[in-house]
Order: C-alpha cells, then structure tokens, then sequence
C-alpha cells in the first residue's frame, strides 16, 4: 500500500500561482501512476491531470489544459501539480491518487488510494 499526503494549498488572487505536492509512502511512488483530482462545494469529484509510473505520459482535463503542469520525481517519492492563471473557479480540495495499474485517466475507479486533500482557494 501507499500513503498519500498533499500540500501546498492556499490561498491566492485571480492570476496567480500554486505548486501543489503529494508525497507518498509506504512504497515506491514509481510504482503507481498518479492523478490529481478536484472537488468544489456542492459538486463531483473531477478529474484535473494524470501522469504515467515514468512521467513520459500526462493528461489533462481540457479546463486546465494549457495552464496546469502535473510532473513527478520518482527519486523524491513526490508528485507535483503547477498551476498558474489560477482563476476563481478552480477553488477546490484538491485531492492526490494513485493506481496500481498504467491507467492515469479521469475515471475515479480506476484509482486505488487517496489522499486527504489540499484546499486552494482563488478570490477574484
């Protein structure tokens, strides 16, 4: 199993930045492929990016696509998602998961563990 703890989250305006961390253990996080995912009150849980075991491999949710980076550092046992342009409609808890399998899409089954989230907050 995996343990997985995120951080980072925040507070920020319209336009700024967050970086985003998941740290695991328990085991190797090579071993996983991973996602980030995202839950504002009141809605469903979204998919927002997922990267393969290697990192050689990333998919975004067309809302973030061109202004999230999801990357890892297998070495540091550590997942990272850059988000810059942040706008008010991404405040969310943002969530960390992690599958056993090669799948690093938008299903939330697909996914094995998770973390206990991040939140991040943009005010206008």
């Amino acid at each position: 199993q995996v343990q997985l703890v995120e951080s980072g989250g925040g507070l920020v305006q319209a336009g700024g930045s967050l970086r985003l961390s998941c740290a695991a253990s328990g085991r190797t996080v090579s071993s996983y492929a991973m996602g980030w995912f995202r839950q504002a009150p009141g809605k469903e849980r979204e998919f927002v990016a997922g990267i393969s075991r290697s990192g050689g491999g990333t998919y975004y949710a067309t809302s973030v696509k061109g202004r999230f980076t999801i990357s890892r550092d297998n070495s540091k046992n550590t997942v990272f998602l850059q988000m810059n342009s942040l706008k008010p409609e991404d405040t969310a808890i943002y969530y960390c998961a992690a599958t056993s399998g090669t799948y690093y899409g938008s299903q939330t089954s697909q996914y094995d563990y998770w973390g206990r989230g991040t939140q991040v907050t943009v005010s206008s």
